[in-house]
C-alpha cells in the first residue's frame, strides 16, 4: 500500500469531481481525498498512471509518493479474532478481458462460366 499526494490546478467544482471520478475508476485505489487543491490517493496503485490520466483533465504535479504510515493503516480492535467458519475467504475479483474477434475475410466465389441450366444445349 502506498500514498500518492498530487497538486491539482482545479478552478471549479466540476473539474474537481471529474478528477476524483477518474482516479476512483483506476484499479487498486482504496481511498481518495481532495483538500486545498491536493489530491491524496491510497492503495495498491501506480502513481505514473494516475498522473497520466489526470493530465488530460487538469495540470497535475507530484508532491509525494510513499508507503502508508502506521497511523493511517486500519488497526484491528481485537488481536487475532478466530475466523467464522461460515464466512468464505475473500478472493480477488477475476480480471475480465474484453475481446472483439476479427471480422472473417470475405470470399467471393467466382466460377469462370455460370449457366442457369447446366443441361442447356450449346451451339456455336
Amino acid at each position: 500500500m502506498q500514498v500518492v499526494v498530487l497538486k491539482l490546478d482545479v478552478h471549479c467544482e466540476r473539474t474537481k469531481q471529474k478528477a476524483m471520478s477518474t482516479v476512483c475508476c483506476l484499479s487498486g485505489v482504496n481511498s481518495v481525498e481532495v483538500k486545498d487543491g491536493k489530491l491524496t490517493v491510497t492503495g495498491e496503485i501506480d502513481a505514473y498512471m494516475i498522473v497520466k490520466k489526470l493530465k488530460k483533465i487538469c495540470h497535475t504535479e507530484f508532491i509525494s509518493v510513499g508507503p502508508v504510515k502506521e497511523s493511517e493503516k486500519k488497526k484491528p480492535d481485537d488481536p487475532k479474532k478466530p475466523d467464522d467458519p461460515k464466512k468464505p475467504e475473500k478472493k480477488p475479483p477475476d480480471v475480465i478481458y474484453h475481446y472483439v474477434p476479427p471480422c472473417p475475410p470475405y470470399y467471393h466465389n467466382f466460377n469462370g462460366c455460370y449457366n442457369e441450366d447446366p443441361n442447356a444445349c450449346v451451339t456455336s
